[in-house]
């Protein structure tokens, strides 16, 4: 039997330069690594089955999109192998009515917020005071990304009623917008990306989508060691080793997060798109999880 010390299962086109960073960690640090894509899914499954091969983790980026990967995921499970983002906790991690819970839970500030029950379980409900959200808000259904079933400038109970039924059997947010304030020549917005003890904080036009890393004066002049201080407090709560999360400083001087948890995140190379993450911040993240994996392996090879 062949063992991989890593095991990657992934399906996205733009993928292919983190693999490749991932590829390269590896091969630093003399570790294999098997990689299960869609075009050879089946083989490495019946390979798996048979104990012709096995492997010593497993990191998943593509049963969130393919169900047919989730077979790799219960054998990963199953086996007891060590697992990047554990697709219990992910799934958790994934709703945002729990994750709003528990950050308000773990002490937490996030905009404010009104929680709906799924349509299918509640399709009636009496109006809602929605002036506490101000003006126009968002709608946002609990699980999914990218943008998918969310209403960014609501400012209507009709509108609310609406948006409910286009994933009836999910819960919804109603989030008030927030607006940030400035911080020298940028708005106070962050994308920060979080990866096994690591915390890579970047400045994010919510609008562009472009990251500027935070430098180190920076973070000393606008007094950002908050940021850290926070994601370290969403890594404790989700129990995620990679992640990304958005945080908004606002005119009250406190720090909100504004989009909770992001998983899996994007690693697309800024070099290739300008709404990439900056080429280092990937590198690191590769060479990270690397680390990570080879801590977790059994002491003794044979």
């Amino acid at each position: 039997m062949t063992t991989f010390e890593l095991c990657l299962a992934w399906n996205w086109e733009f993928d292919a330069d983190f693999v490749n960073l991932l590829d390269t960690a590896c091969q630093a640090n003399n570790l294999s690594l098997l990689q299960i894509r869609p075009d050879n899914l089946e083989s490495i499954k019946n390979q798996l089955s048979r104990g012709e091969i096995s492997c010593l983790s497993f990191f998943d980026r593509a049963s969130d999109e393919d169900d047919r990967f989730l077979s790799i995921v219960h054998w990963a499970r199953q086996q007891q192998v060590f697992r990047i983002n554990p697709y219990r906790l992910a799934r958790r991690a994934w709703n945002k009515a729990t994750m709003y819970f528990e950050f308000i839970q773990a002490g937490l500030h996030t905009p404010h917020t009104i929680v709906l029950p799924p349509y299918r379980l509640k399709p009636l409900l009496p109006p809602v005071e929605l002036h506490i959200l101000g003006t126009s808000f968002a709608i946002k259904p609990a699980h999914g990304g990218g943008g998918q079933g969310v209403v960014t400038e609501a400012t209507s109970w009709d509108q609310v009623l609406q948006a409910r039924q286009v994933y009836p059997a999910d819960h919804y947010l109603l989030q008030a917008h927030v607006v940030p304030i400035s911080l020298g020549p940028r708005q106070a917005w962050f994308r920060v990306i979080y990866c096994a003890g690591e915390t890579y904080p970047s400045w994010w036009d919510p609008s562009t989508h472009v990251y500027t890393p935070v430098t180190i004066d920076e973070r000393r002049l606008y007094n950002l060691e908050v940021l850290w201080q926070i994601t370290g407090i969403i890594a404790h709560t989700c129990q995620l080793e990679l992640f990304s999360t958005e945080i908004a400083l606002t005119q009250n001087d406190q720090y909100k997060v504004v989009d909770y948890i992001n998983d899996p995140i994007d690693l697309r190379l800024q070099s290739k798109t300008a709404q990439g993450v900056p080429n280092n911040i990937v590198e690191r993240v590769a060479q990270r999880l690397v680390s990570l994996i080879a801590e977790n392996l059994p002491a003794v090879k044979d």
